[in-house]
């Protein structure tokens, strides 16, 4: 048994999860995955299924009927993982934005770096963003300058999804008090995270825009972020 879950949220991933899934299990350290499919009609759960005859103990599927959203998604999967043994429980995208390699370096932070929580960043010295035009890192540079400016938190990339939690993090968080579901979910994590004194170390990353598939990203989401900021800093937790 691992101690190490990769929770991997999918909603039309077809051209990416068996690639993601292959690249994540050569990996060292024997990280387990979860993916939780949001009822995608392009057939990505079908494809985890037909994968889990070769990784039967280590690869995990979690469907939910429709389109929940990627923090509900989240919440569903740290729920699954504290019902087993797992130590350390990671999310990450399954579009290759995020380095599957990077994911030994964000264990190494919390197993023997004196992280809590780590997070991938691309705000701190020796990360950054790959194929992204100007006004995307400008909106998301700006996003953590105000997120940071509301709520004093301390981390660069506040609206990071590439993240460890050790077990007692999760185990702390009412996570059915948590109120978000898109960036604001990511900041909303790492605010209650703070709030309830654990430490949160950055650790850079590359971020590199999807190739294939399509963004999730709406207005919908950029407007939950702004103003879900204002509303943690009202209610103080």
């Amino acid at each position: 048994m691992s101690d190490r879950l990769v929770i991997i949220p999918t909603f039309n991933e077809k051209e990416n999860i068996e690639r993601m899934v292959r690249k994540v299990f050569s990996l060292q350290g024997g990280f387990h995955l979860l993916i939780v499919d949001d009822g995608s009609p392009d057939g990505t759960a079908s494809i985890v299924q037909s994968l889990q005859q070769e990784f039967s103990a280590r690869l995990h599927l979690l469907e939910r009927s429709g389109k929940q959203g990627l923090g509900t998604a989240y919440i569903a999967g740290f729920k699954w993982a504290l019902q087993r043994n797992y130590q350390y429980i990671f999310e990450m995208d399954c579009d290759f934005s995020h380095n599957p390699d990077d994911l030994l370096r964000l264990y190494a932070a919390c197993n023997n770096g004196g992280a809590d929580m780590s997070v991938g960043s691309r705000y701190v010295k020796g990360g950054g963003v790959e194929n992204w035009p100007l006004h995307r890192r400008i909106i998301s540079s700006g996003a953590g300058i105000y997120v940071n400016l509301i709520l004093g938190l301390g981390v660069r990339d506040a609206t990071a999804g590439f993240v460890c939690y050790t077990r007692k993090v999760l185990e702390k968080i009412d996570l059915d008090s948590i109120h978000f579901v898109g960036y604001a979910f990511q900041i909303e994590m790492k605010f209650k995270t703070k709030k309830n004194g654990f430490n949160i170390i950055e650790v850079p990353i590359r971020f590199a825009d999807r190739v294939l598939g399509t963004s999730k990203m709406s207005m919908n989401i950029f407007s939950e972020a702004f103003f879900g900021v204002i509303r943690m800093r009202l209610r103080g937790v």
